[in-house]
């Protein structure tokens, strides 16, 4: 079983000594209202653990990594944020890239767009070859987009641009839509036992 994700919240809150914060901070339940809505939404199928801490209880924690301003948010020990109400962009990004190191790609999925002529293409060759496939469009789903690009890069190189469609079929790295049709093409040769004569060919 994959482990979960650490998130750790330390908010404006706690005592140390003779020091007591009285003063609730109102970004502080802000970010965990928006954490808790991002694993609600985006982060929706990834195993998360979120730890709230009240920073004066606990601030030589977040200090030994360089943040001393509530609300801190980390990502398995790294601060992804400090001193402002979160973006959750940040927080998927953040999740995604950890979660890219753990869960490797699994299935038939197609990452795309709406308005991409190839992704259309590269639907209606696995619809037409009755391919079943998970799609997820990358413009509407941020953790989409962010799980797709370091999965990508993995295969392509860090510098070159990541592009759509990218599919993956039988657990394994396909490419875009010419990479398909190359696929497919192959598939068929593969399920075309070596004894049988193709007619057609051979008149």
């Amino acid at each position: 079983m994959t482990k979960p994700i650490k998130v750790t919240l330390y908010r404006w809150a706690g005592a140390w000594g003779p020091f007591k914060v009285n003063i609730p901070c109102g970004e502080c339940t802000l970010t965990k209202d928006i954490i808790k809505d991002t694993f609600e939404n985006e982060l929706a199928d990834v195993k998360v653990e979120l730890e709230v801490k009240d920073w004066l209880s606990h601030w030589w924690e977040p200090l030994a990594k360089g943040a001393w301003h509530a609300p801190i948010l980390m990502v398995e020990g790294k601060v992804i944020s400090q001193g402002e109400a979160l973006n959750r962009g940040v927080l998927v990004q953040s999740i995604i890239q950890e979660w890219t190191k753990r869960d490797t790609m699994k299935g038939n999925v197609v990452y795309g767009k709406a308005t991409c002529p190839y992704c259309v293409k590269a639907k209606k060759l696995l619809d037409e070859a009755g391919i079943p496939y998970e799609y997820h469009d990358v413009v509407k789903e941020s953790a989409a987009l962010y799980r797709m690009i370091p999965e990508v890069k993995a295969h392509i190189g860090l510098k070159t641009p990541v592009t759509v469609p990218q599919i993956w079929l039988n657990d394994q790295y396909v490419g875009g839509a010419d990479n398909l049709e190359k696929w497919l093409e192959e598939q068929k040769k593969l399920s075309i036992p070596d004894n049988v004569v193709d007619m057609e060919r051979s008149a």
